[in-house]
């Protein structure tokens, strides 16, 4: 029942305090019986002083004074607990003698000087601050851990956002320019480029708000992108996509690999329309290597206004696939080669 196990996630922390304490009471209890059987009052009252000694430190000292960096004051607040209940033992009663056990395991009880049986308490008390300290230390690292991660994750989010907002206007200035062309030609391609363009807008609406989607899909636009590319280019022949692997149900972050084929059409197309463009895909189980090779035609530049696709692309891929990537670009002798290796294990 949702109700009942919500309760229980809730109070989990309380159980855990109730149980660790009845189970250590029952083993104080149960050494601290004298010889006539019976529970030494003082015992008990000092070990229910040890449990309140945990409280204050792990409530009030550790939060405000330790994890202050308050430390002297600490020592000093944490110091008159731990001696507190040994300064009324001394004034006012003596000493809780051996455990019944202890007598036993001896023969006798052990002759040791009077002060040496404060030492065993004072011990305690300070073993119930260490692990008290410990324990709230740790809960606060790790709640400070888990606020930083929800930071970092919101931070990547809204940077991820930021950039798909950057990456929609961007493709669809290029594929204008590509219906610009075949307008200009008044192609016959030119519905048919406006019905292709349709299908990657479709794809870009509903798809790409997912976290990841299906290779096979992201494929399938890219294919539908090179159709589109294909129908302005006057020697369509030199456009070559090829896939080769086994795709099932591999998985990859929407719209990462556009932007680098997009960049060798860009920079690929000379002013009559060729180009060169070479794409090579291997599918893995869990992996992709993508390569994509164009004949730079213009000169890639890098000003504020150009290569906004490609740079958020880098930043995506930082952002998505941190550790699990490896990024090759190189750009020699008028020939421009990406080489991209995904890990898609999720």
């Amino acid at each position: 029942m949702p109700g009942i196990s919500a309760y229980i996630t809730r109070k989990k922390p309380l159980l855990i305090h109730v149980i660790v304490w009845l189970i250590l009471m029952v083993i104080l209890l149960y050494q601290a019986y004298n010889n006539n059987g019976k529970i030494d009052n003082r015992f008990l009252l000092f070990h229910i002083f040890s449990i309140v000694v945990f409280y204050i430190n792990y409530l009030y000292l550790v939060p405000k004074f330790l994890l202050q960096k308050k430390t002297s004051q600490y020592l000093i607040y944490s110091g008159i607990l731990v001696f507190v209940p040994l300064l009324q033992s001394l004034f006012f009663e003596p000493p809780p003698r051996p455990s019944r056990a202890i007598i036993e395991q001896f023969g006798r009880e052990p002759s040791l000087p009077e002060p040496f049986f404060f030492l065993g308490p004072i011990l305690i008390n300070v073993c119930f601050l260490v692990i008290g300290s410990s324990i709230k230390i740790y809960i606060e690292w790790n709640k400070n851990e888990i606020k930083k991660k929800e930071i970092e994750t919101q931070k990547s989010k809204a940077e991820l956002n930021f950039l798909k907002n950057q990456l929609s206007p961007h493709f669809l200035f290029n594929s204008l320019n590509s219906l610009y062309s075949l307008s200009v030609k008044k192609s016959d391609a030119a519905p048919e480029a406006i019905i292709t363009l349709s299908e990657l807008m479709r794809y870009m609406l509903y798809q790409t708000d997912n976290d990841y989607v299906a290779l096979k899909e992201e494929l399938e636009y890219i294919e539908n992108y090179l159709k589109l590319q294909r129908l302005r280019l006057a020697n369509d022949e030199f456009v070559s996509f090829e896939i080769r692997g086994t795709i099932t149900n591999q998985k990859i972050r929407p719209l990462l690999l556009i932007s680098f084929i997009e960049n060798a059409f860009k920079y690929g197309t000379d002013a009559q329309g060729k180009t060169r463009v070479v794409i090579n895909i291997i599918v893995g189980q869990k992996t992709l290597e993508f390569m994509c090779t164009n004949i730079t035609q213009n000169k890639i530049k890098t000003g504020n206004n150009t290569g906004i696709g490609l740079k958020n692309t880098r930043s995506r891929l930082n952002l998505l696939y941190p550790g699990k990537h490896h990024l090759e670009v190189s750009n020699h002798s008028n020939q421009y080669k990406v080489n991209l290796k995904l890990d898609l294990s999720v």
